[in-house]
């Protein structure tokens, strides 16, 4: 395996801020286009399986939502596969902040790095 740590956490790093950047402009289907066709997603409801399901997710989000992130850890599987682990804070227009841990596996395709597996989890 090649790559360093600073390397994984700018991989990563740029695939976050694409889906935070269509977080925060709440446009489904660019936060959608950040994952991989056949990613498993677990947000705060049942999970879903591929893009569409994605979008339709976030489109379901409320206008005004904004993310924050924080890269915890990352660990390297293989040339071509990237766990990230992050803290993130989703902030809202009209409610408190929600802080939530979010894990995630990246895998290079031909054109890049996308999000295989989603996986949020609530800080208690």
């Amino acid at each position: 395996m090649t790559g360093t740590a600073a390397d994984d956490q700018a991989i990563l790093r740029g695939v976050l801020d694409e889906w935070k950047a269509g977080v925060d402009a709440h446009e489904p289907e660019r936060v959608a286009a950040c994952f991989t066709e056949d990613a498993i997603f677990q947000g705060l409801h049942p999970y879903t399986v591929g893009r569409r399901g994605i979008a339709e997710y976030y489109a379901s989000q409320p206008l005004g939502l904004t993310a924050a992130y924080e890269i915890l850890e990352t660990r390297r599987f293989a040339d071509d596969l990237l766990l990230g682990y992050q803290g993130v804070v989703f902030s809202f227009t009209d409610r408190a902040p929600l802080s939530v841990n979010l894990g995630l596996l990246l895998r290079r395709l031909a054109d890049g790095w996308s999000i295989a597996h989603y996986q949020v989890s609530l800080l208690p």
